[in-house]
């Protein structure tokens, strides 16, 4: 999008420094990359950038309004309410496909938003070892609002961490060390002090959690909460507490926002930068151009169930239409020139809770198939993980 960038960095990228830049990322923590990075970052021009911002902020001014944080508590699987719910989430992620309007602008499309971590803490380990072996304009960053990767880093020590000794707080999650993204929990260990614990290793006392480490119990003040509930659902293992136990813990990332902010607000959401999305048990009649909609189940993660050819036999075979969304399809533009074709580009506006949501940081996805995942971008180069790098404004 800041053509005299790309057409630089194209020159001078050479595959002995993406393999450095790969050695450097697998080898800084103790878990390397689970994903395929990314041979480039995106390059925002300042106007690209300024319009992601105030999409983001529109998208908020939806979600928090008081006519849908009421609808919202419908969104909370009635077995999954957890106690001592927060006034708003800690964490918030609102992704964007790149698109393009009838004049060949660039403009930034609604995909999905959720009111649940990301990878806060890798894309700090990404930008330094990107500008370790790429060129990026010193004039350029991947963060917002003054915060540089010192001070972004403190941040997300007063937010997970506070008043708290960091042996206190754990990251929770589902067999950490097997887990896609386990490079971030280890960043988050290097970085915050915060170790990532198992689920099954977790035993409750009272109302109180503990964790072992060399034969000492510890009590677990905070839980940076990493568990996704359908994951949790489908492994159905043996744990000595509940989500739903009445406990003396505090969630940084309280879980019932995974299901408030989700896929559920889509159909609430109405603005410029959001495609049409209905739920499908309130359609008397389907759309009769389906082939332009994409069907998503509301209760999954990282695109699990997403159907891209969509039919009427599709739709009048799903018994719990109330859990699925139709969502008018995005055409992505063909942003980023690279050596074996155009790429497409999904971008994450990260927001941490500070007052107000306060947005932070970015994660982009780069594709060159019919959708994000890997299983659509095998044996494609210039795909992947990445980071935006946009002017400092």
């Amino acid at each position: 999008m800041i053509p005299e960038l790309r057409k630089k960095y194209n020159e001078e990228f050479t595959e002995q420094a993406y393999n450095a830049f790969l050695h450097e990322l697998n080898t800084k923590e103790k878990y390397p990359t689970d994903f395929r990075s990314c041979e480039t970052p995106l390059f925002l021009s300042e106007t690209l950038t300024r319009q992601l911002v105030f999409a983001a902020n529109e998208i908020i001014s939806f979600i928090f309004s008081n006519e849908y944080l009421e609808h919202s508590k419908k969104a909370i699987p009635k077995n999954l309410v957890v106690p001592n719910e927060t006034e708003h989430p800690t964490f918030l992620q609102i992704d964007f496909a790149i698109s393009q309007d009838g004049n060949g602008t660039f403009i930034p499309q609604l995909i999905e938003l959720q009111g649940f971590p990301s990878l806060y803490c890798f894309q700090v380990l990404l930008d330094t070892v990107t500008r370790n072996h790429f060129f990026v304009p010193n004039n350029f960053e991947p963060y917002f609002n003054g915060f540089n990767g010192s001070s972004y880093i403190q941040l997300l020590k007063e937010i997970i961490i506070g008043n708290a000794s960091p042996e206190n707080v754990i990251l929770l999650e589902i067999e950490p060390e097997r887990q896609k993204t386990r490079i971030d929990f280890a960043c988050t260990e290097s970085m915050l002090g915060v170790k990532s614990k198992c689920i099954t290793k977790i035993f409750k006392r009272g109302k109180k959690l503990f964790y072992k480490e060399n034969g000492k119990e510890i009590l677990i003040e905070k839980i940076y909460n990493r568990v996704i509930f359908d994951e949790l659902q489908r492994k159905n293992l043996s744990l000595n507490f509940q989500f739903t136990d009445e406990l003396d813990v505090e969630w940084i990332g309280h879980p019932n926002w995974f299901f408030r902010i989700s896929k559920f607000s889509l159909p609430f959401i109405k603005s410029a930068y959001a495609p049409a999305s209905f739920f499908l048990n309130d359609l008397h009649t389907y759309p009769v151009n389906l082939h332009q909609y994409v069907l998503k189940p509301l209760y999954s993660f990282a695109g699990a169930g997403v159907e891209i050819d969509v039919t009427k036999e599709l739709l009048d075979g799903i018994p719990d239409k109330q859990n699925f969304i139709l969502q008018k399809k995005i055409d992505y533009a063909q942003l980023v020139e690279t050596p074996d074709g155009c790429a497409k580009a999904e971008i994450r506006m990260m927001f941490v809770w500070k007052e107000l949501p306060l947005l932070v940081n970015n994660l982009v996805r780069m594709s060159k198939g019919k959708m994000m995942g890997v299983n659509f971008n095998k044996n494609k180069t210039w795909v992947g993980s990445s980071l935006a790098y946009h002017p400092i404004l």
